[in-house]
């Protein structure tokens, strides 16, 4: 892995990039206000990362990598939040959302500033450091010049991606079938993994991450904070386990699923699957 000695310009515009995911989160805020509605956060969450990372890449101009990986973020970007805007549309408040609203009353107009809307923007700024770094070492004179190491992780990135927008469809056409009422989504991709839309996901950000680590070389290998943290938060806090917390009291097929059903990597369900 080369190494960078110095990145000189990343606090002023890893700073740059924070305030601009504040400035988004806050409006957002204000506007979930009236409308009791927190889970507006995750309709911009995209936003969070995509948005400083656009910034990013502007200030600096970007070389290859870096375009690439801006590219891959707003393609990922532009795709999840309209996902999610379309899907939540007209549903009210997340469920995730009621139960952090009744753990923290009162006042959780005002709490949820910081408990939720300036905490993703956070995460989501910390989701981003992989482009950070990579922007700033395009306008290094030592720069590394594109290598096997970013094919290997655009490529992983792009296939998460289509594996991720691939899962959420299938998905988002089961659910529009009536005839699937109660019924649990098993076809498919989501036949081999119980959450192929979260190991997408995941890949997606351990492609700009090896990419990033790329750019920066050991001096830069923080960036991996940014798959790291989003994998901890796909398995262990608002996805896997937060999802599959009561399903099988609420929904007893999907006991059957859980038992047959690799939980995140996708894999041949267990013997006993007949179809």
């Amino acid at each position: 892995m080369p190494v960078v000695e110095s990145l000189p310009a990343l606090p002023a515009l890893g700073l740059t990039g924070l305030l601009i995911a504040v400035a988004i989160a806050v409006p957002t805020w204000l506007a979930s206000i009236p409308l009791r509605d927190a889970s507006l956060a995750d309709r911009v969450w995209s936003a969070f990362i995509a948005v400083p990372v656009a910034f990013y890449v502007w200030k600096t101009g970007g070389d290859a990598r870096a375009q690439v990986m801006l590219a891959i973020t707003v393609a990922w970007a532009l795709r999840l939040g309209v996902y999610v805007t379309v899907r939540n549309s007209g549903h009210g408040e997340d469920r995730r959302y009621q139960a952090i609203r009744a753990r923290n009353q009162p006042n959780f107009a005002l709490k949820s500033l910081w408990l939720v809307f300036l905490l993703q923007a956070v995460l989501g700024w910390i989701v981003s450091w992989p482009m950070l770094v990579a922007s700033d070492a395009a306008g290094e004179a030592g720069r590394v010049p594109w290598g096997v190491w970013d094919s290997l992780g655009a490529a992983l990135a792009a296939g998460g991606l289509l594996v991720e927008a691939v899962a959420d469809a299938q998905l988002a056409r089961f659910r529009r079938d009536p005839a699937n009422h109660g019924r649990v989504m098993d076809g498919g991709l989501w036949r081999y993994s119980r959450h192929p839309n979260y190991f997408g996901e995941t890949c997606v950000w351990w492609g700009l991450g090896v990419m990033g680590w790329v750019a920066g070389g050991w001096a830069g290998a923080w960036v991996l904070a940014s798959p790291l943290l989003m994998t901890f938060l796909l398995l262990r806090v608002s996805g896997v386990t937060l999802l599959e917390k009561d399903i099988g009291e609420r929904r007893p097929a999907y006991r059957d699923y859980i038992a047959r059903t690799s939980a995140f990597i996708p894999w041949p369900p267990k013997r006993g699957d007949v179809r």
